[in-house]
């Protein structure tokens, strides 16, 4: 018997869900747009009063490598500063690795762009890295940075050190304020509303009405519902699919067991039946007559 595939079980289910990704899509939509990307490296860097719109070069990794390597954000000031953020609501020391990665990347890209080479005598030109991770999830302790060295050498010196800078709430309402209030706020909805359209669309309302990426989701209020909604839940999908795998390997081994019993001869289907939650009777006389015309 052929199995449905994730995707045609997929297109069975018409509900709309909110996607389990909501704030990680907000995101990489919010900072797209080069008004909020300026609006994002200026929170970062207050003091850089000069820099121009045309100067900012997107360098995020959308998916580079067969193992789907892919960045939350990635941009570039001029040749001096590469900067990569990723939005996480989830605590993973991992980030840091995930980091590196992208920075080994990154700076490849760069490279190739450049026509940089690197066997020459003549040292080449090497932007400065800054990484970022803004946590929106809830955690007592609060690291400002988190060190490759540390968490994975216990602070032992070794050949590759990555910093990675943790941001939690941002300042004065900024940029990065207001969407860590954006994800909180739609946490809230999703307790009271679950993964449904009325928690995006109140999550919008509250949003605006406080002044929180109010230009932003006013501007772009249909796009972002469409963001934030999908006609399947993919997580959810996932899940489906992995309890239906574990069901099936699970009746897979009460089949066999059954035909041993019904080898054995000492028990009736009614009895071999009541040992197993995954078969019925009628499912156990099949087996039984399935075995006993073979043999």
């Amino acid at each position: 018997m052929q199995h449905e595939t994730i995707q045609e079980k997929s297109k069975k289910n018409t509900e709309a869900f909110a996607k389990f990704t909501v704030k990680d899509s907000v995101f990489t939509t919010l900072f797209q747009d080069k008004k909020y990307l300026i609006q994002l490296y200026h929170a970062l860097h207050p003091e850089d009063t000069e820099t121009r719109e045309d100067e900012f070069i997107d360098i995020t990794i959308k998916n580079v490598l067969t193992n789907g390597i892919y960045n939350d954000l990635g941009f570039r000031v001029r040749d001096k500063i590469m900067i990569l953020v990723e939005q996480q609501s989830s605590w993973t020391m991992n980030i840091i690795v995930r980091a590196l990665m992208y920075l080994t990347q990154t700076y490849h890209d760069y490279f190739e762009e450049q026509d940089a080479d690197l066997y020459g005598s003549k040292k080449v030109h090497v932007p400065e890295p800054e990484l970022y991770v803004i946590y929106t999830g809830e955690r007592v302790s609060k690291p400002e940075t988190i060190s490759f060295s540390k968490e994975f050498f216990g602070g032992k010196e070794c050949a590759i050190e990555v910093k990675v800078k943790v941001i939690y709430d941002g300042k004065e309402n900024d940029i990065i304020s207001q969407y860590v209030t954006f994800t909180k706020v739609y946490n809230e909805q999703v307790k009271l509303y679950g993964r449904s359209k009325e928690a995006v669309t109140e999550t919008i309302r509250i949003c605006k009405d406080r002044d929180i990426l109010r230009e932003f989701l006013q501007s772009r209020e249909k796009e972002v519902i469409s963001i934030m909604m999908t006609l399947f839940d993919e997580e959810k999908i996932m899940r489906t699919h992995i309890a239906s795998e574990r069901k099936e390997a699970s009746k897979e081994t009460a089949q066999k067991a059954a035909e041993k019993m019904l080898k054995v001869g000492k028990m009736s289907t009614e009895e071999i039946a009541g040992y197993f939650s995954e078969l019925s009777v009628e499912e156990v006389r099949e087996i039984e007559k399935r075995l006993f015309q073979t043999t």
